[in-house]
């Protein structure tokens, strides 16, 4: 699949690194600045935010109920959600500026739609090199194909959805003829317990779509379970990514900084060169195991015309005369010269 012009991705290749923002800018396009620049530091392929709106992504009776999802708003009385959401949310004009600016910085942007009219815009002003579909909308099927109707190439989460949910989400993008498709395990839960991770998911759903790739969009803690999720093939790598762990809003605290992106990053190539190949062979390094093999010695010294008895053979490193595996065809063969103690056997010492 080719993701960009210049990023093709593929099951174990080394993974694309998307650093997701989100609204960690908290609706501070500086701060959004430093988060684009951290990123490219620390090695990611992108950054994505995602395009929600107040009017995009939940409905009045959440806004009169004021019952914030994250834990950082609930039971606060100086803000009501609504204008949290609106206040985190990035404007079309703002994000224009962002995708300039990491243009600028080198890196890849995208972003998130939760509505018909934000695919527009991705698609059509901030010509995104792929779409992002959030886990939420996996089942809203109208959507999809909406979307997949504009061509790009998609990745969609696959968190709160069944096996059967994800296969008719991707027989919808395909229906509506796209095949540019990469499928994220995930776990919607901020963060999940490692026994709810289940990455063994990312197999299962290699298993079922063989011809997309297939990647691991992450909220736990830590690096480990993005790093395992390389050896496991992924793809892709999503991670929410952040300056401060300790900021208000409310994935700060699922968010890799940026030493910690630079671990996921760095881990993943070194994980992703030591996959290597599924043939068992010598590999360039093992060319000097002649050094830590052994070779047929003599355990006395032998005088010309004498005959080898298994009682006169050893095996001592290097590797570098007759193998002990023929050891059974030197006895009863006779030595051609005098050889002393602890001698290496070659061929040419035998009659």
């Amino acid at each position: 699949m080719k993701l960009t012009e210049s990023k093709e991705i593929f099951n174990f290749c080394t993974p694309y690194i998307i650093a997701e923002l989100g609204a960690n800018h908290n609706g501070d396009m500086e701060l959004a600045k430093k988060l684009i620049i951290q990123a490219k530091e620390a090695g990611a392929d992108c950054v994505k935010f995602q395009s929600w709106s107040k009017d995009s992504v939940f409905s009045r009776k959440k806004y009169d109920d004021n019952y914030f999802i994250a834990d950082d708003y609930r039971d606060r009385d100086d803000f009501t959600m609504e204008e949290i959401v609106e206040e985190y949310s990035i404007s079309e004009e703002e994000l224009l500026e962002m995708k300039s600016f990491a243009a600028e910085v080198g890196i890849d942007c995208s972003s998130t739609p939760f509505c018909r009219s934000e695919v527009d815009f991705l698609v059509d002003k901030l010509e995104s090199p792929f779409i992002k579909v959030a886990s939420m909308d996996l089942n809203n099927y109208p959507f999809l194909d909406y979307l997949a109707r504009k061509g790009k190439p998609i990745i969609i989460s696959t968190g709160l959805s069944e096996l059967s949910e994800i296969d008719k989400a991707v027989k919808t993008i395909e229906n509506a003829g796209n095949t540019d498709i990469c499928i994220l395990h995930c776990v919607s839960t901020y963060p999940p317990v490692d026994s709810d991770v289940h990455l063994n998911n990312i197999k299962t759903l290699q298993q079922a779509y063989p011809n997309y790739p297939i990647g691991f969009s992450d909220h736990t803690i830590g690096v480990e379970i993005p790093l395992a999720s390389v050896a496991m093939g992924a793809a892709v790598i999503e991670k929410h990514f952040t300056l401060d762990k300790n900021m208000e809003g409310w994935d700060h605290k699922v968010s890799a900084t940026q030493d910690e992106m630079q671990q996921i990053v760095s881990g993943a190539k070194r994980i992703n060169d030591a996959l290597g190949s599924f043939r068992i062979s010598a590999t360039e390094s093992d060319e000097k195991k002649e050094e830590f093999r052994r070779s047929i010695v003599l355990t006395r010294s032998m005088k010309a015309g004498d005959t080898i008895a298994l009682e006169d053979l050893e095996f001592k490193r290097p590797g570098t005369g007759i193998q002990p595996e023929f050891a059974e065809f030197i006895v009863g063969l006779t030595v051609n010269k005098d050889l002393p103690y602890d001698y290496i056997l070659t061929k040419d010492d035998l009659s």
